[in-house]
């Protein structure tokens, strides 16, 4: 089964653009088109994509708060990945907070593109960690989140899923947390799921936000 998105931006230009690249891979299917956030409840529910790529700035409703939205009124929500002209942009780290996947450079090449959105329909590793990395340091709290710090007290992580949460944090992968580990990759699962379920984390990108809001993983 392809990979199914739903494309929304409201410049038609970057919306034909990301359907070119994308349609031509024969396991990724665009299903639809929306320009602005607030088109995307309806049309996720219709048309029920698995990623939602969606523009972080629209004039009408931003890709935050249609992200919180999407995830506050969606049963089973897509996966979803935020477009954004800057990479060093508080808008970004803030549709990160909200829930979103992972987020993507509407300058980064076809490949790039492609890779991403393979990956976050997979959610088997962190898209691009060193920039998550980036933005929880310039605009994350460092550890003086004081609810992201007592939720991190209340999941009680044993000590190998410390390990795991912190190697998640660098980007690895089940399959690379293995081997790191020296252990099994459905092993790995069993503790990527404790990871989120102590968290309340809804995925990988979710559970690595926490760890740098609460101090866990130090984001410099």
């Amino acid at each position: 089964m392809p990979v199914t998105v739903l494309l929304v931006d409201d410049e038609p230009l970057v919306r034909a653009g990301l359907r070119a690249v994308l349609e031509a891979q024969p396991d990724i299917e665009v299903v639809g088109e929306a320009a602005d956030g607030a088109s995307v409840i309806p049309l996720v529910r219709r048309l029920r994509p698995d990623v939602v790529a969606m523009d972080v700035r629209m004039p009408l409703l931003d890709g935050i708060e249609a992200t919180r939205a999407l995830l506050r009124t969606v049963d089973e929500p897509p996966r979803i990945l935020v477009v954004t002209t800057f990479e060093n942009d508080e808008y970004v780290y803030e549709a990160l907070r909200a829930g979103a996947d992972g987020f993507l450079l509407k300058r980064a090449r076809p490949a790039e593109i492609v890779h991403a959105v393979r990956l976050i329909a997979e959610g088997e590793s962190l898209l691009f960690p060193a920039s998550v990395r980036q933005l929880a340091a310039e605009y994350g709290d460092d550890g003086g989140n004081r609810a992201a710090r007592a939720a991190m007290e209340r999941a009680q992580l044993t000590e190998r899923e410390g390990e795991v949460l912190r190697l998640m944090a660098r980007g690895l992968s089940n399959a690379e947390i293995a081997a790191r580990l020296v252990v099994g990759t459905e092993t790995v699962k069993s503790h990527v799921s404790a990871v989120l379920a102590k968290l309340g984390a809804r995925d990988r990108t979710q559970a690595v936000i926490a760890a740098y809001e609460s101090g866990f993983v130090a984001p410099g």
